[in-house]
């Protein structure tokens, strides 16, 4: 991501305007915690600390990486505010090396589809480092849509091509948000 874009993030969550930061975790997220026993997670672009607030109240050892300094701040102020431990890091998610692993679960709303290229190389990179195998991992991304003169989101066949070395689908689901095309995807570690 840009440095103009960090800062307009930045710039919006000073000033409250974070539309994307609902303190809702999705249904989709609830399922997989319901289902499934607790252990490791990581939360890419956690924002004010929502999921990982949420794994940690059931039971999971949680930890969240944002690049905004305001809304880590924030996700600190939360997790300690419930009475939960939560390890939250101000970093890039294609720059995770303070990070060691395995982590059982990893978390993705919206983040992996705002990365340039390369960007998107290393996390998918830092991904394969940090998740244990037959680790799950769980991404909702906006599909390509025109936006200012350009293109915003990432197609499926992207996704597939970025992570088909060190992930397996095991589930798609296509819909919408706001009129736009989503996706999410469920992927595990081979």
């Amino acid at each position: 991501m840009s440095l103009f874009r960090r800062l307009k993030f930045e710039w919006r969550y000073w000033r409250g305007s974070t539309p994307w930061d609902t303190n809702i975790t999705p249904p989709e997220v609830m399922q997989f915690i319901s289902s499934t026993p607790p252990g490791k997670a990581l939360d890419l672009g956690c924002g004010t600390g929502t999921n990982a607030i949420t794994l940690a109240r059931h039971g999971w050892q949680a930890a969240g990486v944002d690049f905004s300094p305001k809304a880590i701040c924030a996700a600190r102020r939360k997790a300690r505010q419930a009475g939960l431990k939560i390890d939250f890091y101000c970093t890039d998610v294609a720059d995770l090396g303070m990070l060691s692993g395995p982590f059982d679960y990893v978390l993705d709303i919206g983040c992996l589809f705002t990365l340039t290229e390369s960007s998107r190389v290393r996390y998918v990179r830092e991904l394969a480092r940090l998740m244990r195998p037959a680790g799950d991992y769980m991404l909702y991304a906006w599909q390509p849509r025109p936006r200012k003169g350009g293109t915003y989101g990432i197609a499926t066949e992207a996704v597939e091509s970025l992570l088909e070395a060190a992930l397996i689908r095991t589930r798609l689901v296509v819909g919408e948000e706001k009129n736009y095309p989503s996706a999410w995807y469920w992927y595990r570690r081979r």
